[in-house]
């Protein structure tokens, strides 16, 4: 069967990855770039069916606009992927309020803006698939990426709640938290804080160098990424989450191993602020 693809960020990385996963497929991507001059080579990887769309999900009264155009002039939209977004990397004292605002006006409320404008039409047909890219950053987290993290926790419990808000409308919900994957994630387009607090020397400077290091030699594969997608989409019943990569679920394990351990250890002093059992307030 097939599907009306809606993915924001196609210009490179993930989004790139999942638009030609669903071309090659014998879909219809409608990709939001941020650049004119990239619709015409986003639309040449398969004429007719790849829909370049001239959008910045920050600019949020163009938004609207932009989800018409695809519903008239592409198709009815039958899945919203979620993708556009980037990485901040630094030291949280280091890192500014403005910095801060940006992430989470790209990772947040541009991925609101989004779904908000897509779902009054999955909903007048009972139907669709809303897919939030998350990251494993979104589950457990790394020093030196409080800004990221913060968006991606966000996303994951706007979407948790979204999930069960429609799932009376046949509208499937579903998270995808990637791991390390060979993108332009952590080199190009990762925002650097510059370093300005010498305490932190000797513990960043050696997470900074690490991770730019290691971009470009990620475990994860985009192409393998994209098949999953796919696969997700054509499942009759999908999860509300899928985490990718043999990292991801290694270091997501380690971490609910860690917060279980804690939420028991602490469970006494955690259980005793009820009032006693058969008390009123007051």
């Amino acid at each position: 069967m097939s599907h009306t693809f809606l993915i924001t960020g196609v210009s490179t990385g993930l989004g790139r990855a999942f638009a030609i996963a669903a071309l090659d497929a014998g879909h219809t991507v409608a990709g939001t770039l941020r650049g004119q001059d990239q619709i015409a080579e986003f639309e040449a990887l398969r004429p007719g069916r790849a829909h370049g769309v001239l959008l910045d999900v920050t600019d949020t009264d163009a938004i609207s606009a932009a989800v018409s155009f695809v519903e008239e002039n592409v198709g009815p939209i039958d899945v919203l992927v979620n993708n556009a977004g980037y990485g901040v990397e630094g030291v949280f004292e280091e890192t500014s309020l403005d910095t801060f605002r940006e992430q989470f006006e790209v990772n947040v409320f541009g991925v609101v803006a989004v779904t908000q404008a897509v779902l009054p039409y999955l909903r007048r047909r009972r139907r669709g698939h809303v897919i939030f890219i998350t990251s494993m950053g979104g589950l457990r987290a790394f020093p030196g990426l409080a800004a990221y993290h913060g968006t991606k926790f966000a996303v994951e419990g706007i979407a948790d709640s979204l999930r069960l808000e429609l799932s009376a409308f046949g509208i499937h919900v579903t998270s995808i938290e990637p791991g390390g994957f060979r993108t332009d994630w952590a080199g190009r387009s990762m925002t650097r804080v510059e370093r300005s607090i010498s305490d932190y020397d000797e513990f960043m400077d050696p997470i900074r160098q690490g991770r730019q290091k290691r971009s470009g030699s990620q475990l994860g594969n985009p192409a393998a990424a994209g098949a999953a997608l796919l696969a997700l989409v054509d499942t009759p019943n999908p999860p509300g989450h899928l985490v990718l990569g043999t990292d991801a679920h290694r270091l997501v394990r380690e971490a609910r191993v860690e917060f279980d351990e804690e939420l028991d250890q602490w469970r006494e002093l955690g259980e005793s602020t009820d009032f006693p059992d058969g008390a009123s307030p007051g």
